[in-house]
């Protein structure tokens, strides 16, 4: 095309910022729309059909609640969806617990040099495959391996394959994602306001108790969206490290695959949207989603 056929166009998308901006957006909201928004929505007309059990094949025609139904009814799905729960905020409060003081270190005590290591130490796991972690931890945890040789010089055992494997496992993979809102927190609360609390006295905890964590508080809960939401979804860490427990993505992944009961298996993967999207509620009023 000649520079002077692209001209008229060019002056249209001047002339019409609306224009420009729909064409600027059209592709990425094309995807948001066709990946998330309509795998959601597909998600969940396929929670209300059902499965014939002599056939396998899926009743597309009769729309019920009886997924819902044995959801709320069957004993082993409140179990194992308060187990995901307990789980997912037992790694949300180890986390944010190891967090704190390594996001205040990096953040109002480290070097300029000193913060930049931290900060590549920090990302350097996320490098890693997911899958290398979670084996290594298999390692670290089996019988012989480096806990249980550890441990027995203090006369401490190794907790094994289980529910504790899994919460440690699930703490380290998930760590630099509440690190860094918190430490993005962090920077942004002035220094400042430390040096005149300890000018007029306040001791150090008084300071960070009564200045720091209520500023910080948004970014903490930031990066607790972060853990929280990852450890309910997860199901390749409990079949590594989880023994014979199970969790929601393992009744996912059972009913999608072996059980082959797919509406079944779309009705549980709703159960962690539901309770991210009351969690999600709840903290939307702190300011936490404007920390992620």
């Amino acid at each position: 095309m000649e520079r002077s056929d692209r001209r008229p166009v060019s002056r249209l998308l001047h002339r019409w910022p609306a224009v420009r901006l729909t064409l600027l957006l059209a592709t990425p909201l094309a995807w948001l729309l066709l990946v998330y928004v309509v795998a959601l929505a597909a998600l969940l007309v396929t929670a209300f059909w059902s499965t014939d059990s002599l056939s396998g094949e899926i009743d597309k025609s009769t729309w019920s609640l009886d997924n819902f139904r044995t959801l709320f009814e069957n004993e082993v799905y409140r179990n194992v969806t308060l187990r995901t729960v307990g789980v997912a905020a037992a790694v949300t409060v180890i986390d944010v617990a190891i967090a704190l003081p390594i996001a205040f270190y990096m953040a109002k005590m480290a070097s300029p040099r000193a913060r930049r290591w931290l900060v590549v130490a920090v990302l350097t796991p996320l490098w890693a495959s997911y899958l290398v972690k979670a084996f290594a931890w298999r390692a670290v945890l089996s019988e012989g391996g480096l806990v249980e040789w550890a441990g027995g010089v203090l006369g401490i055992e190794s907790p094994g394959y289980g529910l504790p494997a899994v919460i440690m496992t699930q703490a380290y993979i998930w760590l630099p994602y509440v690190i860094l809102p918190i430490y993005a927190g962090l920077e942004r609360v002035p220094n400042s306001l430390l040096e005149a609390a300890g000018d007029l006295g306040a001791s150090n905890g008084r300071a960070v108790r009564t200045i720091v964590l209520p500023l910080l508080l948004p970014a903490i809960i930031a990066g607790t969206i972060f853990s929280f939401s990852l450890t309910l979804g997860d199901y390749i860490t409990v079949n590594i490290v989880g023994g014979a427990n199970q969790m929601l993505g393992n009744l996912v992944y059972v009913n999608a695959g072996a059980a082959n009961n797919l509406p079944l298996a779309a009705t549980i993967a709703l159960v962690p949207i539901v309770i991210m999207l009351v969690y999600l509620a709840i903290v939307r009023r702190t300011g936490a989603l404007e920390n992620l």
